[in-house]
């Protein structure tokens, strides 16, 4: 059985690669082995991700949106990248994960490349 140690050690993993060669049911995969060992897990679109830091931002309780976030131990962010994030949506985004920075894991999934 794979130990996913990454939420244990609060460290991030990126899956890059072209449609259909298993990033989905890679990050599926930690995502469940994190679960059977207890932890915290939120599986999330990136571009349902925005959405709901957009809503939060305009409804005024983003910080307490970050606030929960920030206590799940494994955010798997799925296909990043797949739609462009308009700045608005790719500020709050930046703020979630600088927020989140060695405080929990992320899994990002994406068909761009890292110079993209």
């Amino acid at each position: 059985m794979y130990h996913f140690r990454g939420a244990d050690q609060k460290e991030n993993v990126v899956l890059l690669g072209p449609p259909g060669v298993g990033k989905t049911h890679l990050a599926v995969a930690l995502g469940m082995e994190a679960l059977r060992e207890g932890k915290k897990v939120y599986f999330v679109n990136a571009i349902s991700l925005v959405d709901k830091l957009k809503k939060a931002f305009s409804e005024r309780r983003f910080e307490k949106t970050i606030g929960y976030f920030k206590s799940i131990e494994l955010l798997i962010v799925d296909e990043l990248g797949y739609l462009p994030l308009e700045n608005e949506g790719a500020k709050l985004f930046f703020e979630l994960v600088s927020e989140k920075y060695e405080k929990g894991s992320i899994v990002l999934t994406s068909n761009r490349g890292f110079a993209e």
